[in-house]
């Protein structure tokens, strides 16, 4: 049993019962081939939240400042976490998740980048349309709803993929990309408040 497998069934029987998490579209993740997770940011429980919840093994950027400290760099590497450099664009940190896509892999993006704090969506960074139109990826919008104050079940939805082709084939701007995902991120909040 992998380091990553063994960590979702710990995690998994903490967060499910202490944030009464309920999960919803998870038919939605292609089984095979490469994936993008795209979800907004509330928590920075999100990445384990998105881990536990997510039907295939998921790969995450974190700040470089994380792997500073060997142990927890050594953790956070066998959790499928990869440093990116914040502040810059960090070429080795994009051609390693499109390395992890060329693969088959699967990879979760938070848009905005950084936690929203009034929960509203943010403005997208164009590194999420990068990957989306560097890739052959199926990109898969995701909202988590709620909050992780236990007071109310948190939802986390899984949407169907985006039709990415028409964006691709006219090869549109990687900011529009990004603006796209995250409006699609936004019709699963609509869908899915209250």
């Amino acid at each position: 049993m992998s380091l990553y497998t063994f960590g979702k069934m710990v995690v998994s029987t903490v967060l499910y019962p202490v944030f009464r998490i309920k999960v919803y579209g998870k038919e939605h993740v292609p089984k095979e081939g490469p994936v993008l997770v795209c979800s907004n940011h509330i928590s920075n429980f999100d990445p384990p939240v998105l881990g536990i919840t997510c039907p295939r093994d998921i790969a995450f950027m974190g700040k470089s400042e994380l792997f500073k400290f060997k142990p927890l760099g050594w953790l956070m590497k066998n959790l499928n976490v990869f440093p990116v450099k914040r502040g810059m664009q960090d070429r080795s940190a994009l051609r390693v998740g499109l390395d992890l896509l060329a693969e088959g892999k699967t990879m979760g993006l938070f848009p905005e980048g950084t936690r929203s704090k009034d929960g509203k969506l943010g403005e997208p960074l164009p590194g999420i349309g990068f990957f989306a139109m560097r890739s052959e990826a199926k990109v898969v919008p995701c909202a988590i709803i709620g909050s992780y104050k236990g007071v109310k079940p948190l939802k986390v939805i899984y949407g169907p993929p985006i039709d990415m082709e028409e964006l691709r084939e006219r090869k549109a701007p990687a900011k529009e990309v990004s603006q796209v995902i995250m409006d699609e991120i936004q019709l699963l909040i609509n869908e899915h408040v209250g």
